[in-house]
């Protein structure tokens, strides 16, 4: 495997990656120097998530018409056009536009990204690839709070995004010179309709839920967006029942392993996903650090899944794909729950352990469902497998926050409208408990399942069948 490949694909991603975190701590100052108010301005932050919701389901037919390469160097591009925009806005309108244009290069970063890896790594070396490419995806989140906090108080927020762009030029010029040149594959004329329907469905259920769970507009609005979006969905599958050639096959599901771990890895995202908007909160409002202290102390959970990383090939090769998912599905929520007990009066020292352990566990997790989940791809099929696990992940980490986001608002109305530490405590003994239901998908793969990826039981097979029969 050459490393050098997923280390430029990680770069960027992880680019992406903090991006969409590091805006949360300069909301403030962004509206203020624009005119607008902070809770106004999360209409980025729904921008952008919907940009991603559109644009992700017809990235892997354009990486097929024109080269898995050539896009994921545009996606850079578009990407760093955005960050630039957002950076000389001057109102509410031209930022929410610039970040919607940010959505469209990140909606193209990740799927392909994954597909250039897939169509350049051998099964053996999955894991290990994957390993590299996971770590933007878990430390992209905790960088970005700590960076977007001390860029704003230091510099000013400008600077969040235009640190993007000396990123985004040595990315385009890495993937232009260490990607592997990938042959154009033909394909038949895009689903326009399918990806109306793909596109108004991914939308409507990320914009709802991000409407509910950030009350910028009505809750209404985002009840309707969200039962369109789900409507839409379903007419989609109507439509690819029928269709030759639709933008996204529902057959791929019919691929076990394919289907039990995309179904694993989304209730996982669900509950672990949330971690990232609560935890921060709690350190903040509950405990009353700084933003810049609570971002140093969850900062320690990328020292476990960077550690991770060098050990899971091993550990793979050891207890197979289903013992270890099982092992660290249930590892997180346990790892989750503890997070319900922090008080104020909690020693710093073992908040951090904790943590830690979350971070090693959730990097055991994501590399192993990762690579599980493409297992059994063929090339054929790989670019609409990237795809589609791309699209169910963005959907299911909206239903995350919007999850957490409520049970917050539901316990501190009936305390009588003031959010509380209790409340906090409440939704990680939720969202741990939906993490742990991952664990059931998983039950339900065979032993076997990813063999050749993982290696497990292929060393011990190859020596029975080398080793002298005794009489």
């Amino acid at each position: 495997m050459n490393r050098a490949i997923p280390l430029v694909l990680a770069i960027a991603l992880f680019m992406e990656q903090m991006d969409s975190t590091v805006i949360a701590t300069a909301l403030p100052a962004i509206a203020s120097d624009i005119g607008t108010s902070p809770v106004a301005l999360k209409l980025a932050l729904t921008a952008y998530l919907v940009a991603l919701a559109v644009f992700i389901p017809i990235s892997g037919w354009m990486a097929d018409r024109f080269g898995a390469r050539r896009i994921f160097a545009i996606a850079i591009g578009v990407f760093m056009a955005g960050s630039i925009a957002c950076a000389v806005s001057a109102n509410l309108m031209e930022f929410v536009l610039s970040r919607f244009l940010q959505g469209m290069g990140g909606a193209m970063m990740t799927p392909v990204g994954r597909l250039v890896l897939l169509r350049s790594t051998e099964k053996s070396q999955l894991v290990n690839a994957m390993a590299w490419l996971t770590i933007p995806a878990l430390v992209g989140p905790l960088v970005g709070p700590p960076v977007g906090g001390f860029l704003t108080t230091f510099l000013t927020w400008h600077w969040i995004f235009l640190i993007n762009i000396p990123i985004g030029i040595a990315g385009i010029v890495f993937a232009l010179t260490v990607l592997p040149e990938d042959a154009v594959r033909p394909r038949a004329k895009v689903d326009w309709t399918g990806f109306m329907l793909s596109g108004a469905s991914a939308s409507g259920i990320v914009f709802g839920l991000s409407v509910i769970s950030l009350p910028v507009l009505p809750p209404v609005w985002g009840i309707a967006a969200t039962m369109g979006g789900i409507l839409c969905f379903f007419v989609y599958l109507a439509h690819a029942r029928v269709h030759p050639n639709p933008l996204l096959d529902p057959k791929l599901f019919r691929n076990r392993t394919f289907a039990l771990s995309l179904m694993g890895g989304n209730l996982f995202r669900i509950g672990a996903g949330a971690v990232p908007f609560l935890l921060p909160l709690m350190l903040q409002l509950g405990f009353g650090m700084t933003p810049f202290r609570s971002g140093m102390i969850t900062f320690i959970s990328a020292a476990g899944a960077i550690m991770m990383k060098f050990i899971i090939q091993r550990v793979l090769r050891f207890g197979g794909f289903r013992r270890i998912l099982l092992l660290a599905a249930g590892g997180s929520a346990l790892s989750i729950a503890v997070n319900g007990f922090f008080t104020p009066a909690t020693p710093v020292a073992l908040i951090m352990l904790i943590l830690f352990f979350a971070g090693l566990v959730r990097s055991m997790f994501f590399t192993s469902a990762n690579a599980l989940i493409f297992s059994e791809i063929t090339e054929e099929t790989a670019a609409q497998a990237t795809v589609i696990a791309s699209a169910l992940q963005q959907v299911s980490i909206a239903v995350g926050v919007a999850l957490a986001g409520g049970i917050l608002d539901i316990v501190s109305t009936l305390n009588g409208g003031e959010l509380t530490l209790d409340a906090f405590h409440t939704a990680f003994f939720a969202v741990a408990a939906i993490t742990g239901f991952a664990i059931l998908p998983f039950l339900a793969l065979p032993p076997d399942a990813g063999q050749s990826v993982s290696g497990h039981g292929l060393t011990r097979a190859g020596a029975r069948a080398a080793s002298p029969v005794r009489q």
